[in-house]
């Protein structure tokens, strides 16, 4: 049975939207229980100030510029720094505007699952939640690889074997136990280690100064371009904006702080490659085949010395932990969020005495330690590819709450109208396409896969929901989403 209502969906705006009852969707009523939800549970939480959010936005998408040497490898000098001057105007700066004004309409924990519920209905809000959570988890086992290999060249041992496997677990228990106890204490811890990452490229490029040649910049050859290497890394490096849309809940005034922070981490980002790039082609003397992961650090001892290629190792391995930091906090509140909406069973939901969701962190945590074997190519691309099919239901969703719910409230609105919203989307489908049919077969099959398990395992807990097998429930601290007819779900699924 179908009712109307009214329901708010911030504190100023309220939306007409549909509702269904318990038989028509797989999510219960209302939870009334006083659990660890409830608002005096939580009201004594620490909310997420402006300058710890802005780091985390800066490690949840960057670190600092490890990991861009590929693209100078992959395209030479010259394209290198053009991809870092266009692609955010491309891609970045469409993917912060809409997570600025889809995170302040909807400023909980979640994120772009519950932008895509509420637009495209449950089914595919959990694929959006599915696809999402999977890429952060297959992105986040990268880095305690990442972090070892920095440390390798000082300590032979950690290259492989039993010592290397033993790092890695010993690693990502000690960050995973950070953030455990706390989001305001990683996002403080963000802050440190972000200042630390950056300060050696601040010296280096001061010493560079008088070794600069502008010519070294222009170098380019179309004929010699690996197209694949080069889009995947811009793609790697300049994505996951909306990662911190599920930590809008744990954001101190997010309606205010959410955008400024996204406006800012857009600068810090773009700066922090820029820079070192043109640090690095236009001080050293282009060899192409060189331009691999931790060339940096051969680019500072040459041009300061042992010291600085230290510093600039040290600053790699930080940065490395603080992405790791920012990405496993942003997929354990993601969880949170689902299991909050009732598409996750309501032990998902429940909050360590430090605030945090402890069975979030241990699943990712789990996730991160059996995908560490794979390689870092094959982790860029897999989730790369995951990342790609998550954005296009968050740009059909943006584009849908505009079409239908022009007038509702909106905290932050990127000031353009209908049918510019749906030019903002189209370059960075364009680029979506072109990332996709880059893929290899081997890494499309195994994130087709995926996706299908996906669409297995939704039904699968509506099936458990129906007959009590485990429990889920909204928490009564959220408003309603709006809910689509089950005609237009099914033809959407279909």
């Amino acid at each position: 049975m179908q009712k109307r209502r009214v329901l708010t969906v911030n504190q100023s705006a309220s939306i007409e939207m549909s509702h269904f009852t318990n038989n028509d969707v797989p999510y219960s009523n209302v939870n009334d229980d006083d659990d660890v939800r409830s608002p005096k549970a939580t009201d004594k939480i620490r909310k997420v100030s402006m300058l710890p959010l802005v780091f985390l936005i800066f490690y949840e998408v960057s670190g600092g510029p490890f990991g861009v040497e590929d693209s100078v490898n992959a395209a030479g000098p010259l394209l290198a720094l053009l991809g870092f001057v266009i692609f955010p105007f491309i891609w970045s700066i469409p993917e912060a505007l809409i997570t600025a004004e889809m995170g302040t309409m909807f400023p909980e924990n979640g994120g772009y699952v519950v932008w895509v519920s509420s637009a495209l209905g449950p089914f595919w809000g959990f694929q959006q939640g599915w696809m999402k959570w999977l890429s952060g988890v297959i992105d986040n086992a990268l880095y305690p690889v990442l972090f070892l290999d920095y440390l390798k060249s000082g300590i032979p041992a950690l290259g492989e074997g039993l010592p290397r496997v033993a790092a890695i677990l010993v690693l990502t228990l000690l960050l995973t136990y950070l953030n455990y106890r706390g989001l305001t204490i990683v996002g403080w811890a963000a802050v440190l280690m972000g200042v630390f990452s950056i300060l050696p490229f601040a010296v280096m490029g001061l010493i560079s100064i008088p070794q600069l040649e502008p010519s070294r910049w222009l170098v380019m050859d179309l004929g010699n371009v690996n197209w694949n290497l080069y889009l995947n890394t811009l793609f790697w490096n300049l994505n996951y904006w909306d990662s911190i849309s599920t930590l809008a809940g744990e954001v101190e005034n997010p309606n205010h702080t959410l955008p400024k922070a996204l406006y800012y981490g857009v600068i810090l980002v773009a700066l922090s490659y820029i820079f070192p790039l043109l640090t690095g082609t236009g001080a050293i003397p282009l060899e192409r085949e060189l331009w691999t992961d931790g060339y940096f650090s051969d680019v500072a001892k040459a041009l300061g010395g042992a010291w600085l290629r230290w510093w600039v190792q040290a600053a790699a391995a930080t940065s490395n932990m603080g992405m790791f930091l920012a990405e496993m906090s942003s997929d354990s509140f993601q969880l949170l969020g689902m299991a909050e909406r009732g598409m996750l069973p309501e032990f998902f939901a429940k909050r360590s005495r430090y605030g945090t969701p402890l069975l979030g962190i241990l699943f990712s945590a789990s996730g991160v330690v059996l995908l560490s074997w794979l390689s870092f190519q094959e982790i860029v691309a897999a989730e790369n590819l995951l990342y790609c099919v998550g954005m296009i239901l968050e740009f059909i969703a943006f584009v849908r709450m505009r079409m239908k719910h022009p007038t509702a409230s909106r905290p932050y609105k990127i000031p353009i109208g209908t049918v510019g919203s749906i030019l903002m989307c189209v370059p960075p489908t364009i680029l979506i396409c072109f990332v996709v049919a880059l893929s290899s077969l081997k890494v499309a099959a195994v994130s087709f896969v995926m996706m299908i398990i996906g669409f297995i395992m939704h039904p699968c807990l509506n099936h458990m929901d129906r007959k009590r097998w485990l429990k889920f429930s909204i928490s009564s601290d959220l408003p309603d989403l709006q809910q689509q007819t089950r005609e237009c779900e099914e033809t959407l699924i279909r």
